[in-house]
């Protein structure tokens, strides 16, 4: 089973800045696109930013000119660069991943990670 593992996530005060990495666990050809999104408990899971094969990027109006999507098909990482960070950013954040072919034939069609918390102090 293809794993999505997270790290970067931490404490960081009112407008300082943290990366977040998602590096997935096995080799593929091909991921059409992969993101990242946040949750407060009880809340539903909402898009930050996500970025596809191609390199075409969307954000969420809240993050847009602070936060920065990208991705490394050859480290098999997409990186979250988050800077100007609010008290309002503190959240679980996953990475996700869609429609993943790996070299060992598997097809999985959505994966996530296990989540890493990000908390802003203000």
């Amino acid at each position: 089973q293809v794993q999505l593992v997270e790290s970067g996530g931490g404490l960081v005060q009112a407008g300082g800045s943290l990366r977040l990495s998602c590096t997935v666990s096995e080799s593929y050809f091909s991921i059409s696109a992969m993101g990242w999104y946040r949750q407060a408990p009880g809340k539903q899971r909402e898009l930050v930013a996500a970025i596809t094969n191609g390199g075409s990027t969307n954000y969420a109006d809240s993050v847009k000119g602070r936060f920065t999507i990208s991705r490394d098909n050859t480290k098999k990482t997409v990186y979250l660069q988050m800077n100007s960070l609010k008290p309002e950013d503190t959240f679980v954040y996953y990475c996700n991943a869609q429609n993943i072919v790996t070299t060992s034939g598997y097809r999985y069609r959505e994966v996530w990670g296990q989540g890493t918390l990000v908390t802003v102090s203000s």
